[in-house]
């Protein structure tokens, strides 16, 4: 019987798991896979295998919350395979703060720790430590390793992590944190063995989903980030603002007598290219549409990209490869193409066959800019981490 690491990525309707062996090596495979999304009134449970052959697809009872729905994910991968073990459980935490530089075990001092964070994340951070909480419920024995999505960017020179605010807010706390840390670190790790030494350049990679930011890598490392402070910042999202004019808060405060709450509402839920489109959030269901506020909510999705992309450059002080990652930036071409076509000043030139062919290098030979698509896997990094805590306990 051989040991193994469940990861939990636990969302707000969904809960994302994988099993992985406790005897990783650098190129880590998942063993199984799988989610239950539709918590509450319509749960639903998946599983395939690494290959991605489907294992299970059924409905669990409603109404089914977080600690069922974990409780149900540990069964399953205990009763459909029990030639593993089931040692330690990773899970993503959004948000490490200056606590955390670095995975942790959890007890119950972090717990508290992580329970601060929550306003500084409030769509992750509280989901997060309610998947930590259900492990401990159902499998108590598990040590338990959280991962941050904050811990990439400690990197980023303080510079580049400052915002302009008095010492005294600075020393608070108040300062850019950068987010999807994990998925970048994923990327820097890939990235050798599929550009060689460009990948120590001046790489800027677009993690473009539901929540989508971009990070300035040089050397693999992260120099600067679009989100900052809150995974509210820098692109537009699924249903997220990102960055906008400060005053625009305050009108809508003072002058639109909004309540904080209902702020927060609009600029967490109800923006984005939801709010922009009045369709949707989801990028497929726009670029199906021929409504002309679908086709403008893509267009101000893809302006914001450029714009941040030339930033992320002049911080990189040039630019050699260009990635894209997560849903969007795997899976929408057109994406891909309208932002490399409203890039060619930085010396981006598309191929359009091997960008609808979803290939992996979608440059031309000619490009100055080796342009990829790169799909992102946190969960392998979170195994790994969790693995490398266990083996120096």
């Amino acid at each position: 019987m051989s040991d193994a690491i469940v990861v939990i990525n636990a969302g707000s309707s969904s809960i994302k798991f994988a099993l992985y062996s406790a005897a990783l090596d650098q190129q880590a495979g998942c063993i199984f896979r799988g989610q239950i999304d539709g918590l509450g009134a319509n749960p639903r449970f998946s599983a395939w295998d690494a290959d991605g052959n489907a294992l299970s697809a059924r409905p669990l009872p409603a109404p089914t919350d977080h600690a069922l729905a974990v409780g149900e994910a540990l069964d399953w991968l205990e009763d459909h395979d029990n030639s593993y073990t089931v040692v330690a459980a990773g899970h993503r935490v959004v948000h490490g703060g200056d606590f955390f530089s670095q995975p942790v075990r959890v007890d119950d001092a972090v717990l508290k720790k992580l329970q601060t964070l929550s306003s500084l994340a409030p769509l992750h951070q509280p989901h997060n430590i309610e998947g930590i909480r259900a492990v401990a419920r159902h499998r108590p024995h598990l040590a338990q390793v959280a991962c941050f999505d904050t811990e990439f960017h400690q990197s980023q020179p303080a510079i580049a992590r400052a915002l302009p605010l008095p010492a005294a807010l600075t020393a608070s706390g108040l300062k850019r944190y950068g987010f999807h840390g994990l998925s970048y670190e994923y990327i820097a790790l890939k990235l050798p063995e599929l550009i060689g030494d460009l990948a120590g350049g001046r790489v800027a990679v677009a993690h473009l989903g539901n929540g989508a930011s971009m990070c300035a890598m040089l050397a693999g490392r992260s120099v600067a980030s679009t989100m900052g402070f809150t995974a509210l910042d820098g692109l537009m999202m699924g249903t997220r603002s990102g960055a906008i004019d400060p005053g625009v808060l305050l009108h809508l405060l003072e002058q639109r007598g909004m309540t904080p709450a209902e702020l927060s509402r609009l600029l967490y839920h109800d923006s984005g290219l939801l709010g922009v489109s009045g369709l949707s959030h989801d990028m497929r269901t726009l670029l199906a549409s021929s409504e002309q506020r679908a086709g403008f909510a893509i267009d101000l999705f893809v302006y914001r990209i450029v714009r941040e992309l030339g930033s992320l450059a002049a911080a990189l002080g040039g630019l050699d490869a260009l990635v894209f990652t997560a849903g969007i930036g795997e899976h929408a071409a057109p994406v891909r193409a309208a932002v490399c076509e409203a890039s060619a000043w930085l010396g981006v030139r598309l191929d359009r066959r091997a960008n609808d062919m979803h290939e992996t290098v979608i440059s031309t030979n000619d490009s100055r800019v080796a342009v990829l698509v790169v799909p992102t896997d946190e969960e392998a990094m979170i195994a790994r981490h969790a693995l490398r805590n266990l083996s120096q306990a």
